[in-house]
C-alpha cells in the first residue's frame, strides 16, 4: 500500500564514483551496481532524472520537474494517498533520501541538474511568487471570490514565465503542503546544497534580484496601504505623513535590500529595521482599537490585512537577510519557503478568503452583540425575580401577537401579503417589548453566547474555565426562567383573552377550521415541526448579526453625530433635542435591526418557501403556545380526548429545546471562531460542564440562595476595557 522503495540503502564501501560517461539514466543506474540495478524504484528515478535534464522547452522542463518532485513524494504509485500514510511514518522521505544520495555520490549528474534548474530560474520571474502570492487582493471581497470560484470551474490560464503558478501546480493540496512544512532541517539543507545552482560571475542566480525586488515590493505596497485615506484617518496623527511608521519603513527597507544585494554586511540596519516594523505593527493595534468606537468595513478589514500579511512576509525575508552561517540560512529560507508553499494553496481558497477577509467584521459584530446579552442574565435572586417579571410582561404581549396572527390567517391572503402582515405583525411586537424592557426567551441565546465568548477571550489562563462555568449555570436558569414565564403567562393570557373576546362577540377567537388547523401544524410526528423548530433557531441567531451589523454600519458612517448635527432639525427641534435623538438612535439601533429583521424573517420564511416550492415554516415556542392556548379554548373536550393537545404540548416542548439550543449553539460556535478560540479549551470546558451538572443539576435551573451569592457579582461579568485612543 504505501510503495516503500526496496532496499534503498547504497553500498559506499568501495568508495567507487562511476564515471562521468553515458548519459544520465546510465550514471544513475551504474551508480546503485547491476544487482540493484534492475529495482523499479531506481529505474523510474534514472527515468525522471534523465526526462528532467533533456527537456528542451520551459514548458518541457516544468512538467518533468513536477514529475520528478512527485516521485520524491510517492515512487512509481500515482496515487497521492500513500503521501497520506507515509506523513505518519519515519520512512516519508525516503525517496528525497534516495535522490540526493545520487545527486551527491555523482557529480556530473549534479552538475547536470543544477544546469536545468538554473534554466527555470532563468526563464522565470519570481517576483510575483515572493511579493504577490497569498496576500490579500486589491480586487475587493466579492470580485476575488467570484474570480476564485471561476477558476474552480474554469483553470487559469497556464504561465510558465510566472514562477508562482509553478508553486500552485506543485502544491495542491494540504496533504502536500504539511509534507513540505514537516520536512526535516538535515534533509532540507541536503536538498538546498544538491540543487541549488553555484552563483559565478557570468551566471549569477536570479533569484537573489528577485528575492530584494519582492521586499522592495512589500515595502511598498505597506506604505501605500498605511498611508491611504481609509486608515490614516484612523491613525494616530492623520495630517503627519512624514511620521507615520509606514513611511519610514519604505525607506529603511531600501537600505536593507540594497545592502544585502550588494552583498554587505546588514547586522547594524537590521535592528533599526526591525523597530521600524514594530512601530507599523503599533500602529495596526491602535487603528484596530479605534475601530471598536468607529466603526469597521470591508475595505478597512482589506487594508489591515494586507498590512499584517506582508509585515509577517517581510519578517520572514529579513531573518533570510540576516542570516550569518548555512546553517542559520538554510532553516530561515525553509522558513521563508514553508510561509510561500501555504500561501500559494491559499491564493486559490475561497474559504480561506472568506475567513481571514471577514474575521475582524464578525468579530464587531460578535462585540456588539455581547454588551446586549449583559442585560439578559440574572447575577442574583433580585435580577432573577426581574427577568421573571419582564419575561411575564413579553408573554402578555405575545399573546396579542398571537391573535393578530390568527386573525391575519383567517382572512386567506396571498402568500406574500401574508407573510408581510406576519411579519410587521411580528417586529411591531418586538419592538413594544424593547421599548418596555420586555423579555422574549428566544433572542437571548444570541445575545449570551456572544458575552460568553468575550469574556473566553478576555479572562487569562485556564482559571477562566471555572469562572465559564459558572457564568453558563447563570445563562441557563437565567433563559430558563425567561422561557418558561413566556409559556406560562402567553398560555394564560391568551385563555383569558379569548374569554374576553367571547363575552363581547359571542364566539372564540378561532374557529374550529382554525384550531384544528393549529394542533395539526404543532404536533412533532403529524408535522415538520422539529425542522422548522431548528430552522427559528438559526433565524433567530442570524437576526442578531444583522442587528449587530446595522449597528457598526451606523457607527461607521457617523449616523448618530449625524443626526445630532442635522442643521434643519437643529433650528426646529434645537440642539439639545437632537443630541438626545442622536444619543437614543446609538443605544437603540441595534435593537431596531434585530427586532425587525427578527419579524420579518419569521413572517416571510412561508412565502419564501412557497415562492422556491420548499414548505418552510416557522416555530417559535412563545407564539405558538399563544397559539395552542387560543386553539385549546376555542375547541370542544373531546379534542383533547383524541390526544391532539398531548401532541401539540409535545411540540412546543421540542420547540422550547431547538429555539434556545440551535441559536444558542450557533452563536457561540460563531463567537468562538471569530476570536479563533482553541478546540482543547473548548473541550475540557464541556468536560466540566458535565462534572459540574453531576454534582448540581440545580444548579442549572435555580439561582443560588442571597447567602450563597458571590458578594458584589463574579468577576466574569466584568469585561475587561481596551484602551481607548
Amino acid at each position: 500500500m504505501t510503495d516503500q522503495p526496496e532496499d534503498v540503502s547504497v553500498d559506499f564501501s568501495q568508495g567507487n564514483v562511476p564515471p562521468a560517461v553515458g548519459t544520465v539514466r546510465d550514471q544513475v543506474l551504474a551508480f546503485f551496481g547491476p544487482s540493484r540495478g534492475d529495482n523499479a524504484t531506481r529505474q523510474a528515478l534514472a527515468e525522471a532524472l534523465q526526462n528532467f535534464v533533456d527537456a528542451s522547452t520551459l514548458g518541457d522542463r516544468l512538467d518533468t520537474w513536477l514529475r520528478l518532485i512527485h516521485w520524491t513524494r510517492v515512487g512509481t504509485s500515482p496515487s497521492l494517498r500513500v503521501l497520506q500514510v507515509r506523513m505518519r511514518w519515519r520512512e516519508a522521505y525516503l525517496y528525497w533520501e534516495l535522490l540526493l544520495d545520487v545527486l551527491e555520490g555523482v557529480p556530473d549528474v549534479r552538475q547536470r541538474v543544477q544546469d536545468a534548474v538554473w534554466l527555470i530560474l532563468q526563464e522565470t520571474d519570481a517576483v510575483n511568487l515572493l511579493g504577490e502570492a497569498g496576500l490579500p487582493s486589491e480586487r475587493g471581497l466579492l470580485v476575488e471570490v467570484a474570480n476564485r470560484t471561476l477558476h474552480k470551474v474554469l483553470p487559469a490560464v497556464r504561465n510558465d514565465r510566472d514562477l508562482t503558478h509553478l508553486f500552485q501546480r506543485q502544491y495542491r493540496s494540504t496533504v502536500e503542503v504539511k509534507w513540505f512544512a514537516q520536512l526535516p532541517a538535515r534533509l532540507f539543507c541536503r536538498i538546498l546544497a544538491a540543487l541549488t545552482p553555484p552563483s559565478t560571475p557570468d551566471r549569477p542566480n536570479p533569484l537573489g534580484r528577485a528575492f530584494t525586488d519582492g521586499f522592495r515590493l512589500l515595502a511598498i505596497r505597506v506604505q501605500a496601504q498605511g498611508l491611504s485615506d481609509k486608515l490614516r484617518a484612523r491613525s494616530r496623527r492623520p495630517a503627519a505623513i512624514m511620521e507615520s511608521p509606514f513611511y519610514r519603513l519604505a525607506s529603511v527597507s531600501e537600505q536593507l535590500a540594497g545592502r544585502w544585494q550588494s552583498g554587505e554586511e546588514v547586522d547594524s540596519l537590521e535592528p533599526v529595521w526591525a523597530e521600524a516594523v514594530a512601530k507599523c505593527q503599533n500602529e495596526i493595534r491602535w487603528i484596530r482599537r479605534r475601530l471598536e468606537v468607529a466603526g469597521v468595513s470591508l475595505d478597512i478589514v482589506y487594508g489591515l490585512e494586507v498590512l499584517t500579511h506582508c509585515l509577517k512576509r517581510m519578517e520572514t525575508m529579513a531573518e533570510v537577510m540576516a542570516s550569518r552561517d548555512e546553517a542559520s540560512s538554510a532553516k530561515s529560507i525553509q522558513a521563508f519557503l514553508i510561509a510561500l508553499v501555504e500561501a500559494s494553496l491559499q491564493e486559490s481558497s475561497v474559504g480561506h478568503l472568506l475567513k481571514t477577509n471577514t474575521r475582524l467584521l464578525h468579530r464587531k459584530i460578535v462585540d456588539r452583540s455581547g454588551v446586549t446579552g449583559e442585560h439578559y442574565i440574572a447575577q442574583d435572586r433580585r435580577e432573577y425575580r426581574q427577568i421573571w417579571a419582564a419575561a411575564a410582561g413579553g408573554g402578555v404581549l405575545t399573546s396579542f401577537t398571537a391573535a393578530i396572527k390568527m386573525s391575519i390567517f383567517t382572512l386567506g391572503l396571498a402568500p406574500f401579503l401574508a407573510g408581510l402582515g406576519y411579519g410587521v405583525n411580528y417586529a411591531v411586537s418586538f419592538l413594544l417589548m424593547q421599548t418596555f424592557h420586555l423579555i422574549l426567551a428566544t433572542k437571548q441565546p444570541a445575545m449570551t453566547a456572544a458575552t460568553l465568548a468575550t469574556i473566553m477571550r478576555e479572562q487569562p489562563g485556564t482559571a477562566r474555565l471555572d469562572e465559564v462555568v459558572a457564568f453558563i449555570k447563570r445563562i441557563s436558569y437565567s433563559q430558563i426562567a425567561a422561557a418558561v414565564s413566556n409559556v406560562l403567562v402567553v398560555s394564560a393570557s391568551a385563555y383569558l383573552l379569548d374569554a374576553c373576546w367571547r363575552a363581547v362577540t359571542g364566539s372564540p377567537i378561532l374557529d374550529l377550521h382554525t384550531a384544528e388547523h393549529v394542533y395539526e401544524t404543532l404536533s412533532p410526528v403529524n408535522s415538520g415541526t422539529v425542522i422548522f423548530a431548528a430552522l427559528t433557531g438559526a433565524t433567530l441567531w442570524l437576526s442578531s448579526l444583522v442587528g449587530g451589523w446595522i449597528e457598526n454600519w451606523a457607527v461607521y458612517h457617523n449616523v448618530p453625530q449625524s443626526l445630532a448635527e442635522h442643521s434643519w432639525g437643529v433650528r426646529v427641534f434645537g440642539r439639545e433635542r437632537m443630541a438626545l435623538w442622536g444619543d437614543r438612535f446609538s443605544r437603540n439601533i441595534a435593537g431596531w435591526g434585530t427586532n425587525v429583521s427578527l419579524g420579518m424573517m419569521l413572517g416571510m420564511t412561508p412565502a419564501v418557501g412557497m415562492f422556491f416550492g420548499f414548505p418552510l415554516d416557522v416555530r417559535h415556542v412563545t407564539l405558538s403556545s399563544g397559539m395552542l392556548a387560543l386553539a385549546s379554548a376555542s375547541l370542544q373536550a373531546e379534542w383533547y380526548r383524541d390526544g391532539w393537545f398531548l401532541h401539540a404540548t409535545a411540540g412546543v416542548a421540542v420547540m422550547f429545546v431547538l429555539n434556545l439550543g440551535v441559536s444558542f449553539l450557533l452563536s457561540l460556535y460563531t463567537a468562538l471562531r471569530a476570536y479563533d478560540f482553541p478546540r482543547r479549551d473548548v473541550v475540557e470546558l464541556l468536560g466540566r460542564l458535565l462534572r459540574e451538572f453531576v454534582r448540581d443539576p440545580l444548579g442549572f435551573i435555580l439561582p443560588p440562595k442571597e447567602s450563597e451569592a458571590p458578594a458584589g457579582g463574579s468577576a466574569i461579568t466584568e469585561k475587561v476595557v481596551e484602551e481607548q485612543p
